[in-house]
């Protein structure tokens, strides 16, 4: 199987990727970085009028998981209809279990309450509110680490792209580079900002979810689909099914 090209090319990118969210979760473990991720908290609740608060609410849905994966999938089904192949099912469904088994993994493998653990149930102290591995506390208060939806912006919206651009090639159309790009980095930047601005993350949360959902994307962009072999029942198109139509950003 032949590996697609990514940009930045190479593994490097990868690895220091990794690099980042295991050094970030070392700092983190040893108890540095929590001045920081306090301040942004208490600045947060200091300047959150109810107008400006309702409208990050609002903007953070662009990061909830399942809706986009519902999205991606209806993508993949039309295409997969289109094509005659199950192939574009396959980016779908490898997302989904990709998200899973590492946020999930590192939510209870880290078990680091939100911020808002100390104005809600457990109501813990607030300076608990900040330390990993509290497995005494039950799994429900300590999922905050790192930031599902912060990833779930960044690998749904690059498998969502993925699959239109290569939809509308069906029809003779092309998505538009600039809206490709715009779509990519547009959501996680604001599921980033508000999810960390109304309090529902540390900013540390999110700055490991962005550099998961990064290392998540880029697996899931190199990955060979054309060559992954299928039964001949439910691949019958014979038309290539790649990941991105030429000129679309990677």
């Amino acid at each position: 199987m032949r590996l697609r090209p990514v940009r930045p090319a190479g593994w490097w990118f990868d690895g220091l990727l990794l690099t980042g969210v295991v050094a970030l979760t070392a700092v983190l473990a040893a108890g540095h970085l929590f001045d920081l991720d306090r301040a942004v908290v208490d600045w947060s609740d200091a300047h959150r009028p109810a107008a400006a608060y309702w409208i990050a609410w609002t903007l953070n849905y662009l990061g909830q998981g399942s809706p986009l994966a519902l999205i991606a999938a209806g993508l993949g089904v039309l295409l997969a209809v289109r094509l005659r192949s199950a192939r574009p099912l396959l980016p779908p469904v490898v997302g989904y279990a990709l998200i899973n088994l590492t946020v999930g993994a590192l939510k209870v493998g880290t078990a680091r309450p939100a911020p808002s653990a100390s104005t809600r149930e457990p109501f813990l102290p607030p300076e608990q509110t900040l330390l990993l591995f509290q497995h005494e506390l039950p799994l429900l208060f300590t999922r905050s680490y790192p930031s599902g939806h912060v990833v779930n912006a960044i690998v749904w919206y690059g498998v969502i792209v993925l699959l239109l651009a290569r939809l509308l090639s069906t029809y003779g159309r092309t998505l538009p580079p600039r809206l490709a790009v715009a779509a990519r980095v547009v959501p996680p930047l604001v599921v980033l900002t508000t999810t960390t601005y109304l309090g529902w993350h540390w900013l540390t949360d999110s700055i490991a979810g962005v550099l998961l959902g990064l290392l998540l994307d880029r697996m899931l962009h190199r990955a060979p689909w054309d060559d992954v072999p299928l039964p001949g029942r439910i691949d019958q198109g014979g038309r290539p099914f790649t990941p991105y139509s030429e000129g679309v950003g990677r």
